[in-house]
């Protein structure tokens, strides 16, 4: 209770005082914390385009040895069946070319 009446005083001062636009402007270390942040941020974001095209290349390396995995049991062309036509080829024919970088 007795905090109340000790607040009342210093909310009347800061009422009286005139507002003035220069104390409320982040000033140079408000830009130097945002082009910081800016900066962190576009690090993650280069380092996380980095690791998606690392797990892309990976996944397509896989399924690169999985089909001559296919191809080498048999079920490719020159295996049983002559033709070439077995269920392998399909999922063979599915995958798009790589991209040469």
């Amino acid at each position: 209770m007795l905090v109340v009446p000790a607040v009342v005083p210093l909310l009347a001062v800061a009422a009286d005082e005139e507002f003035d636009p220069n104390d409320v402007t982040p000033g140079v270390e408000g830009f130097v914390i945002t082009f910081l942040v800016m900066a962190v941020v576009l690090l993650l974001v280069l380092d996380m385009v980095r690791r998606i095209r690392r797990v892309n290349y990976r996944a397509e390396a896989r399924e690169r040895l999985d089909a001559e995995e296919r191809e080498a049991a048999g079920s490719g062309p020159g295996g049983p069946g002559g033709d070439g036509s077995g269920p392998g080829d399909a999922a063979a024919s599915d995958t798009p070319p790589s991209k040469p970088e």
